[in-house]
């Protein structure tokens, strides 16, 4: 099995003679193996080894035992063994983060420190992780379910950037196999075994049905594909990045003009995300809405326009449309983004879409990111803001009015998110605080004859 894993290292280039390894070793299973592994191959290459473990502060004794584990085994094998340690639960709550995310941070931290400490050229230095198959199809059946594009379905590979996964070429079970055939010292996180985690849920149930009722090779073909997905999102950047050579580019501003969009419209997305990620900085936050409204504004009038995250701003020009970043007094000025009736609105609090309908007695939806309004009774025009001095609600049908922050208090919302709520307001009058209370005056009656729905996607509203 060694020499399985050292020709995939091989053909993937992973490591280079003067090359110094980063290795994140956890104690278990997959990194005791990945670091026998590399030990095994230094005595062909020459490279230098690091382990670097993570104390995430959450499992006390068992943690406790699992970085003895790793110390006392790279001291018997002559590995520099680094451990950082974190207080993640305290952290995650400090950061308003899951504990998996907050654990994912941490861990970039520390290599990022490590890095810093080896005080050598940095194209010189790789962070080994220990994915194997499974775990690329826990990742891909993940991205699937939640909605991903070319690029979610094949984001573990062997090398990306300065990271090298050694043991991607590996199943799980050839890796317990190694573990026993070698034996190698290793333990069970038993987080593993809870089905708390989604994660876990697709590890425990969704992949072993797979092999047991669909294909006993399906981790195996899934690995395959995601090869074959990398190739195609490789090939659609590079073409995204030709088809910018029609737009005209400075630091903060990109004119994309019409003939961009007579274009393919798949290598158009491609150039677009790679816009809005060099302007925004990220590309989190961008989805398949964001991109399709923006490909639409090429087919509207002049002065239409859409507001992205992270402060980015499209519009419908002449000739083509700009897309640029807005300066911060800017921002500050407009602060509020005017309901597109019917239509749909892009800002920075999320996407809000409107329709009108008449109303026949229609069974009235609920759900908690969509409303219907007596759209007759809506006199002013509607925006989309946060909340601001002398905003009120009407709270009963007696017309009894009282201050937004009064409501935000007896609904128990947390001060420290209350002024970062979206809220669909007409001048000082809140129709809707999304995700929570709706104004009493706009309800729908037997006496209403035209219904306004709007529906609210993403972004901050309260949970």
């Amino acid at each position: 099995m060694y020499n399985l894993v050292k020709n995939y290292m091989e053909k993937n280039n992973m490591i280079q003679d003067g090359d110094f390894v980063l290795a994140g070793v956890s104690g278990g299973g997959d990194s005791m193996a990945m670091l026998d592994f590399l030990r095994r191959y230094r005595e062909e290459r020459d490279f230098s080894i690091r382990v670097v473990h993570v104390h995430h502060g959450i499992r006390h004794e068992e943690a406790d035992r699992d970085c003895n584990l790793v110390k006392e085994t790279c001291k018997t094998w002559g590995i520099p063994c680094s451990v950082y340690t974190y207080n993640v639960p305290k952290l995650a709550e400090e950061w308003k983060m899951g504990t998996e995310e907050t654990g994912r941070l941490v861990r970039r931290q520390a290599f990022q420190k490590e890095k810093q400490a080896l005080n050598i050229p940095e194209e010189k230095i790789k962070i080994a992780l220990a994915h194997n198959k499974n775990d690329l199809a826990e990742t891909m059946l993940h991205h699937l379910a939640r909605g991903t594009g070319l690029k979610g379905l094949s984001s573990m590979r062997p090398v990306q950037r300065d990271f090298i996964r050694p043991v991607l070429c590996l199943e799980k079970e050839q890796i317990v196999h190694y573990l026993k055939e070698e034996h190698i010292p290793n333990v069970l996180d038993s987080s593993n075994l809870s089905d708390v985690y989604t994660r876990n849920r697709i590890r425990h149930h969704i992949l072993p049905l797979m092999e047991k009722e669909i294909n006993s090779r399906a981790v195996s073909h899934m690995a395959e594909t995601a090869g074959f997905l990398a190739e195609a999102e490789d090939y659609f950047q590079k073409e995204g990045r030709k088809l910018l050579g029609l737009c005209s580019q400075t630091k903060e501003t990109v004119f994309f003009p019409d003939a961009f969009f007579e274009q393919e419209k798949i290598v158009q997305k491609y150039a677009i995300l790679e816009v809005l990620e060099k302007l925004a900085g990220k590309r989190k936050d961008f989805t398949a809405v964001h991109l399709r409204n923006f490909m639409e504004l090429s087919h509207m009038c002049t002065g239409r326009q859409i507001h992205l995250p992270y402060g980015l701003l499209a519009k419908r020009t002449y000739k083509g449309i700009v897309l640029r970043k807005q300066k911060e007094d800017v921002k500050k000025a407009e602060g509020k983004w005017e309901l597109t009736i019917p239509g749909e609105l892009i800002c920075p609090y999320g996407v809000f879409s409107a329709k009108i309908f008449s109303y026949e007695k229609q069974k009235i939806i609920e759900k908690k990111y969509t409303k219907w309004l007596d759209y007759d009774r809506i006199k002013n025009k509607l925006y989309i803001r946060t909340r601001k001095q002398g905003d009120y609600l009407i709270i009963d049908e007696k017309g009894s009015r009282k201050k937004l922050s009064r409501v935000m208090i007896d609904d128990k919302i947390p001060g420290d998110e209350r002024g970062n709520i979206p809220l669909v307001a007409a001048e000082d009058e809140i129709l809707w605080i999304t995700g929570g209370r709706m104004n009493e005056k706009y309800k729908i009656t037997s006496r209403t004859k035209r219904v306004l729905e709007v529906q609210y996607q993403g972004g901050k509203g309260y949970e």
